[in-house]
């Protein structure tokens, strides 16, 4: 038996209770909201929380959390809510949340506090405006975090608010009153046998706001009104009687409790400071359940020895939270991940010390000595490894890029069963992000110009059953309820490539291939053996180099601001006609971007918006305007499209198209493999919708609210004065691809199509990438936005497109089989 435990529940004791219960037999009420319960609610409320509010005790704290979380999904009205919670928190915030029908949605924490990220948390509030219902922030290990921030950002981004206190009764501020008094929303703390607030079991939820908690209430007695009639979802979470007996003598001495806990953790801190990393306090008293630390860097592979040795030494250790829950594999199947590593360091390195109510100041001196004790044993017995000679690794192809094209090109593999072939091969990819798949796909607010089809296509019936298996996971289940919808949300659609890249870069590690995330590469030089030389940094800045046989550059594309401000428009350069007015489509079309628009035209009766371009962007941009929740002032003809080429709709076929009443195509525009009418160059699903209002095919009536103005020559002055007189411009004029640096043997720059004045595609018909004469660099493909590639032969498309191809379907299919059948042709090459 352990000298000192790490957990020691030192709940009231019933058996010196007997009077009490007693009083409960006679009074024959043993829950419902009894008067010991009610009684508890009403001190705890006055002694802790200043009187203000009201308390409601409940039969733990995850179900505390589940009523709130319910709350908040019946207020909302977002499809899809996400629950924003932090990686390092126990599994039953993120249950709680699941229970309540809403999707985790978990980010990275403080280095200091390990509380959220503000950072984190506000970048992830903008990439999800749309579907993030609630904050649900943990006050880790009883710290006091800034209530009055979430209660701002909650009100910014129109979100709920509920913070999971489980180890906070007990914790006061400046002020002496507990964490959470004055919230105006739901505070959840448990007052479970392990913790601080020990009793057998039980829950407390507390609130400003007492039409909140009595909203809570009711739901935790199944929903029951005064009728005893379920008026409201509800369940059964009451404390009984027995229980608030324990709760009631816990409040009597919680303030011994704490402080005396307090003065086992300054100890603590002193005698570990030195060598041991802590918790940054945050509080005027934090109540304390055990005492958390971080080992050094250097043993963290070591943290299971040093928890065994110090049991040996009679000292229980544990390690909350670790795995964390991005870590946990039901999280990582059900949830939406963040970059969390700073998490990721904290759990490795995370141990727990025993703080309980028995101990003395002299016990936690002869802990930190066997703590130390062991550390020291430990470092003795790390031998300095030698350092091995400097060594370029050799790969067969290195991909950089793992976004929505990167990982296409490994789906492409994969549904022909040529993934494993190409790990074998010493395959390896450089993301700069945290996950592959979506890369900033879902970071806008818009639909896909795809099918719902088309993103399930990639897992559905793939030959690897772990990807097969998508098609039940939530992001696939999600993704196929817009199976009949004009395209799905880019933010679902990236949810799915991000849980396919995932077990994508498992098929890919398992196999022989490297995945480096969070790793930038940032120059490419040819080597005289026709190879490449890869310089890469990772996240902290630290460079080496990569040998490969071939590079793929799925490095994604950009809308250039020097571009788009230069555009010639009817004679003269766009933003010489639109001036500050001038808005790029791309931070327009992204998640929170129409609020700029909003602001701009807070104070205009009749806002007028022009709109330049004739692309997907441009038509998207216009659905948004359209559909703006909630809406905008738009009268009649308040967005106008201004395009130089005709807008075509997309058909399945010629007899579609003559039975829909459209005919403006001649054989030309006709796909010889497929029999689409426009298959390159037609709009498709929303876009498509709107330019055949637009147009009037088909008896549709066009919407009042926009008009298409064809640009009619090189001096039109109503396209001028359209412009002029917009009170906002959008220009939507296409994307660059974001160039990768490559030199020559001799370490010159080798100049890409696509760098030339006036731009060019950086690859050609089989995706190489080209230097500016045209002329394909050795080795060297590209795939994705902005690419320039262009459909031929077996790949279908009507001979008079003129544009480039950019394809979700095209890269998962033939386009990334291209490459993959170049790779793996010159990696057997190679071998033989």
């Amino acid at each position: 038996m352990l000298e000192y435990p790490l957990i020691r529940p030192y709940p009231p004791r019933l058996s010196m209770m007997t009077a009490a219960l007693q009083a409960i037999e006679d009074h024959g009420v043993y829950s419902n909201g009894g008067p010991v319960v009610r009684g508890f609610e009403h001190d705890i409320t006055r002694r802790l929380f200043e009187g203000s509010g009201n308390s409601l005790a409940v039969a733990n704290a995850t179900l505390g959390l589940m009523l709130a979380l319910k709350r908040v999904q019946l207020r909302s009205k977002k499809v899809g809510g996400l629950v924003l919670m932090p990686a390092f928190t126990f599994a039953a915030t993120a249950h709680a949340a699941q229970w309540a029908g809403l999707t985790p949605l978990i980010c990275d924490v403080d280095r200091d506090d390990w509380v959220s990220s503000a950072r984190a948390e506000e970048e992830l509030l903008r990439r999800f405006d749309s579907r993030v219902v609630a904050m649900l922030p943990y006050a880790t290990f009883g710290a006091d975090i800034d209530l009055d921030r979430y209660n701002t950002l909650g009100k910014m981004h129109g979100v709920d608010v509920v913070v999971d206190a489980a180890a906070s009764l007990g914790t006061t501020n400046a002020r002496g009153t507990n964490f959470g008094a004055g919230a105006p929303f739901a505070v959840v703390y448990s007052m479970h046998a392990t913790k601080t607030f020990a009793t057998a079991e039980g829950g407390l939820i507390h609130s400003a706001d007492i039409a909140l908690i009595d909203e809570l209430r009711q739901m935790a007695n199944f929903g029951f009104g005064a009728e005893r009639s379920a008026s409201l979802p509800g369940l059964n979470a009451k404390l009984p009687e027995v229980l608030g007996l324990l709760a009631q003598a816990k409040l009597d001495e919680i303030e011994e409790v704490c402080t005396h806990r307090a003065l086992l953790g300054d100890a603590y801190r002193q005698g570990l400071a030195d060598i041991c990393g802590g918790q940054r306090p945050t509080s005027a008293r934090q109540a304390l359940q055990f005492w958390p630390m971080l080992i050094p860097t250097d043993l963290s592979a070591k943290r299971e020895q040093i928890v065994s040795e110090l049991a040996a030494r009679g000292v229980g250790a544990g390690q909350y939270f670790s795995p964390h829950l991005g870590q946990q594999s039901h999280f990582q199947e059900t949830a939406l991940i963040g970059p969390t590593p700073v998490a990721d360091e904290i759990a490795a390195r995370m141990v727990s010390l025993p703080i309980t109510d028995a101990m003395t100041v002299a016990d936690v001196e002869r802990i930190c000595e066997r703590v130390r004790s062991t550390i020291r044993t430990l470092r003795n017995t790390l031998v300095p490894k030698k350092a091995a000679p400097a060594r370029r690794p050799i790969v067969s192809a290195l991909l950089i890029g793992g976004g929505p094209a990167g990982t296409a090109l490994l789906t492409a593999a994969s549904k022909q069963g040529r993934l494993v072939d190409l790990a074998r091969k010493g395959f390896t990819i450089v993301e700069q992000g945290a996950g592959l798949g979506d890369g900033a796909l879902g970071g806008y607010a818009i639909r896909s110009d795809s099918t719902a089809d088309t993103f399930l296509s990639a897992v559905r019936d793939n030959i690897h059953p772990e990807i097969a298996a998508l098609m039940d996971h939530p992001a696939g289940r999600l993704m196929a309820k817009s199976a009949d919808a004009l395209g799905a949300p880019l933010v679902d659609a990236g949810w799915l490539l991000s849980v396919t890249g995932a077990r994508l870069k498992a098929i890919v590690e398992e196999h022989g291939g490297r995945v480096l995330m969070q790793h930038r590469a940032q120059s490419a030089r040819r080597m005289a053996n026709g190879m490449w030389r890869t310089m890469i940094s990772d996240a902290s800045g630290a460079t080496h180099e990569m040998v490969s046989q071939h590079i793929v550059l799925a490095t994604g594309g950009f809308q250039c601001w020097a571009t788009l401000a230069s555009t010639p428009v009817a004679g003269a350069r766009l933003d010489q006609l639109a001036g500050d007015r001038l808005v790029a489509s791309d931070a327009f079309l992204k998640l929170g971007g129409i609020n700029e628009v909003r602001a701009r035209t807070a104070k205009v009766r009749a806002p007028r918006i022009a709109i330049v371009g004739g692309s997907t962007s441009a038509l998207a941009s216009a659905i948004l305007l359209l559909k703006a929740d909630p809406a905008l002032a738009l009268g009649a003809n308040a967005i106008t499209i201004l395009h130089r080429r005709p807008l075509r709709p997309f058909y399945p076929s010629v007899e579609a198209a003559h039975s829909d009443g459209f005919s403006d195509f001649c054989d030309d525009d006709i796909c010889p493999v497929s029999g689409f009418v426009y298959r390159l160059t037609g709009f498709r699903l929303e876009a498509r919708e709107l330019v055949l209002r637009m147009l009037g095919i088909g008896g549709r009536a066009p919407d009042p609210r926009v008009r298409l103005y064809q640009i009619d020559g090189e001096h039109d002055g109503e396209a001028q004065a359209v412009i002029e007189a917009a009170d906002i411009v959008i220009g939507a004029t296409g994307y660059k691809p974001n160039a990768f640096p490559l030199f020559n043997v001799d370490g010159t720059p080798i100049p890409l199509a696509c760098q030339q004045p006036g731009g060019g595609p950086l690859v050609d018909r089989y995706c190489r990438v080209i230097n500016a004469q045209l002329q394909p660099v050795p080795a060297a493909y590209g795939i994705g936005l902005a690419a320039g590639f262009r459909p031929w032969g077996p790949l279908g498309g009507e001979p008079s497109f003129r544009g480039q191809a950019n394809g979700l379907w095209l890269w998962q299919n033939d386009v990334g089989m291209l490459i993959v059948d170049d790779l793996l042709k010159d990696a057997r090459r190679a071998v033989a």
